[in-house]
C-alpha cells in the first residue's frame, strides 16, 4: 500500500504540547526522524491489568510507523483494544554541572510518541517488522543471520504505532548561570560529555575456535553506540 508522504512538522495536540522548557521543544519531524535513527531501544508505558509500567523494548522504524516488540502490551490491547500507549527514546549526551545545584542539567535528545498500537498479525508485515528491528540495531544481520520460522513468528508480539503524534526535546549547551550573580562564585562551571560506544565483538563460548565474526559485526567495533547530533 502506497504510503502518504511525511509532514514535515510535528502535530501539535494536547499531549505533545511543549508546557515547560518550551525553548527545548522542537516542531521538525525531522529531529523525531534523526533520533529514532540515532538509537535502537525504546522504554513502552502501558497500562497492564490496571496498573502502570514501563517495559524497555527494541525498536525499528519505515518512517510512518514505529514497531516494537510488545508482549507484555499485547496482553493489555486484548483487554483494552482502544487503550493508549506512551513510547519513549532518550539519548543522554552529557551533564550539565552548573555553579549552583539549582542549574545542574542533562543535555539529551528525548521524543515520546503517544498512540493506540495494533498488533501485527498479518505475517507479511510481521517480517517485515522484524527485519527492521533487527537492522535497525545491528545492519546486515538479517541476511546474515537464520530468519525466524512459521512457528517463531507465530510466538513473537509484534506491535505496529503510527507515528502521527509525537513530542520533540532537545537540551544542548552550556550551564544557563553564566551571565548570572553566581558567575563571581570562582566555580568551575561546563559540560560533561558523555558517549557509548560498541566494544570488541565476545564469541559465544559454544563456537568453533573458526567462527570469526562477521564484517558487518566487527566494522563497528569502537564506533558510536548512538549516532551523535549534527554540529
Amino acid at each position: 500500500m502506497k504510503q502518504s508522504p511525511r509532514p514535515t512538522r510535528l502535530s501539535e495536540t494536547d499531549r505533545t504540547r511543549h508546557r515547560r522548557l518550551r525553548e527545548q521543544g522542537r516542531g521538525e519531524r525531522a529531529a523525531l526522524d534523526a533520533i529514532l535513527d540515532a538509537g535502537f531501544l525504546c522504554h513502552l508505558g502501558v497500562v497492564v491489568d490496571g496498573h502502570p509500567m514501563v517495559v524497555p523494548t527494541v525498536y525499528g522504524t519505515d518512517g510512518h510507523t514505529l514497531y516494537f516488540h510488545g508482549s507484555v502490551a499485547s496482553r493489555s490491547l486484548v483487554a483494552s483494544p482502544d487503550a493508549t500507549v506512551c513510547v519513549t527514546v532518550t539519548h543522554v549526551d552529557g551533564l550539565v554541572l552548573a555553579r549552583s545545584v539549582f542549574e545542574h542539567g542533562v543535555n539529551y535528545r528525548s521524543a515520546m510518541i503517544y498512540g493506540t498500537p495494533r498488533l501485527v498479525t498479518d505475517p507479511e508485515e510481521k517480517l517485515a517488522g522484524l527485519r527492521r528491528l533487527t537492522e535497525h540495531a545491528t545492519p546486515g544481520q538479517w541476511d546474515y543471520a537464520r530468519r525466524p520460522s512459521r512457528k517463531e513468528l507465530a510466538a513473537t508480539a509484534l506491535l505496529a504505532l503510527s507515528l502521527d503524534e509525537a513530542s520533540v526535546k532537545v537540551r544542548t549547551g552550556p550551564p544557563d548561570d553564566g551571565d548570572g550573580p553566581d558567575a563571581a562564585l570562582g566555580i568551575w562551571a561546563g559540560t560533561l560529555p558523555m558517549t557509548l560506544s560498541f566494544g570488541e565483538p565476545v564469541p559465544d563460548p559454544a563456537l568453533p575456535d573458526d567462527t570469526p565474526p562477521p564484517p558487518h559485526i566487527t566494522s563497528r567495533a569502537g564506533t558510536p553506540a548512538t549516532l551523535l547530533p549534527e554540529a
